[in-house]
Formats: structure tokens, sequence, C-alpha cells
């Protein structure tokens, strides 16, 4: 107990820094990983759950390679929930002092045996493409959090409140509502469109031409909107909202290079993939963005 207890801070440390970064970057290589799964057509390499096969939890001999491709992203969830409960261990012994610690590490670490379930859903279902989509729609989420527990262990605890001004506010709000809106549309466009993690599994039969255009306007109307929201943060000085609608902009301007070049290329699997890793940090830049408007008093942040 005693070594537990050593080794387990008593405050933010470096170490408990290093552990919120390790789980921002494993909820993000889930959605590499689960996307290779997808777009090498191994989404039912394992075609039962949670086993591989009725006899074997890691290899089903029809499906060859696809098998450990499928067995491999299964596999990674392990990982992700050892660096969760490390993160919760970390944050244990001064958990009364910051709540929203424990709380930020406790999701992940409970969020994997949800994600697993969801996960065999959608291979009960033959990949189901709304439940695929559920799917990406909570780890999404969870990068989102996950990038909430990095910006709060460089941060003091406290009660917050509205440092911005109503403008910059909605300004945000409806900057984070189309970025919403325009992942939805994705996952509706992939959906439709030839990557369905088998070639068996069925599509949701949308007009992926249609959805492909919506998806855009929605694209460049979260970009405009992004803009204004930054250049609204450096005027009022709200520098900490600037540098993450900063960020999505980067993001944005990437993901729309590549949404070009996926859709003049014929869908290749590794932009897709790419894509669908931006999206994510697309997703919680914004999200960054909309939480930095609310700031400790000054009084507490000194």
């Amino acid at each position: 107990m005693s070594r537990w207890a050593s080794w387990m801070p008593d405050r933010v440390t470096s170490r408990v820094r290093a552990l919120a970064w390790w789980v921002f970057a494993t909820q993000v290589l889930i959605i590499g990983t689960g996307g290779a799964v997808r777009l090498t057509g191994s989404g039912l390499g394992c075609d039962t759950w949670p086993k591989c096969t009725s006899e074997s939890f890691v290899h089903n001999p029809a499906m060859g390679i696809h098998s450990y491709i499928e067995f491999g992203n299964r596999t990674l969830f392990f990982l992700l929930e050892i660096v969760a409960i490390l993160a919760v261990i970390a944050v244990w012994r001064f958990r009364k002092q910051r709540r929203d610690l424990l709380w930020l590490t406790i999701i992940p670490a409970l969020s994997v045996f949800i994600q697993a379930i969801i996960g065999g859903i959608t291979v009960l279902t033959g990949l189901n493409p709304y439940v695929v989509g559920i799917h990406y729609l909570a780890s999404a989420a969870l990068v989102m959090l996950a990038a909430l527990l990095v910006l709060r262990v460089y941060s003091g605890p406290g009660p917050r409140r509205l440092a911005v001004s109503v403008p910059l506010l909605q300004t945000v709000w409806i900057a984070a509502i189309f970025g919403l809106i325009t992942v939805v549309l994705g996952i509706l466009t992939t959906g439709s469109g030839p990557h369905a993690g088998d070639g068996g599994a069925a599509r949701n039969n949308l007009d992926s031409e249609a959805l492909q255009t919506v998806h855009a306007v929605a694209a460049y109307a979260t970009l405009l909107f992004t803009a204004v929201a930054a250049f609204l943060a450096r005027s009022e000085r709200a520098y900490r909202v600037a540098r993450w609608a900063g960020w999505s902009i980067v993001v944005m301007l990437f993901q729309i290079l590549v949404g070009i070049a996926q859709a003049r290329l014929a869908l290749p699997p590794l932009l897709v993939g790419i894509h669908m890793v931006l999206a994510s940090l697309l997703a919680a830049g914004l999200f960054l963005a909309l939480v930095e408007t609310r700031q400790r008093p000054a009084k507490l942040s000194a």
C-alpha cells in the first residue's frame, strides 16, 4: 500500500500530464485503427463477438489477414483501458480538489466497455452503417473529452464563468453546431460510399453525390463561423478562444484539401482514413474553443 501511495501524486505533476496526453493519444489512435479495419475490408474479419469465431478469440481462417487486423483493433482497447486506469490512479489522491480530473479519467476507463459493446453490435448487425456511425461518434466524443483532460491538467481548479461577449459566445456555438453537422454528414456520406468495411456489408442507400455537396457546404460554413470567432476573440483579447479557433481553422484547411483530393481520386482508403482522424481533431478543437469561453475569475487564477 505504501508503494502505491508513493507512486500516486498528491497534485498535478509531469506524470499526471503525461498520462493525460497518453489518454488523448490512444483515443485518437483507436479512430485511426478503426478506420484501418474498415478501409481494408476487415470489418468482419472476426465474424462474431466477443470471440473472433465460435472457436477462437484470435483467428478466423476464412478471413486470413483481415481477422488479425480486426483482432488487433479489438486488442487496442486493452491498451486504452490500461492507460485510463493509470490516469484514474494518478489523480486519485487529490480527487477531492480536482473532481474535474477524476471524472475526465473515469469516463474513458468506463467507456472502453461501452465501446466494446457498440463494436460487438456493429459486428453482429453485419456492419450496419448507422451503428458504425454511432461507433465513430462515440470515439470522437471521447477524443473531445480527452482533449479537455489535457487542457485541465495545465489549468487550476475552481468555478468558471463567462469571460467573453455574447456575440463571440454565440459565434463559437454556431461554429461548433455546424462542425457537428459536418461530422454527421461525413458519417452518412461514408455510409453511402464504397468503404463498407466488408464486401457484403449493407450501405445506407442515400445519394452519395448529394451528401457530398451538403457535407461540403456545412464544412465551409464551419470554416466561416470559426474564422469570425477567431477574429472576434482576438479583438476581445480572448486569446485562449482564439488559439483553439485558430487550431480548428488549420485542421479544417487540411480537411478541405484531403476532402477535395479523395473526391477526385475516387476515395483512396488512406485519404479517407486521414479524413476520419482529422474530423475528430476538428471536433476537439471546436469543443475546446467553446470550453474556453468560460474562465476562472482572475483572483482564483493567480
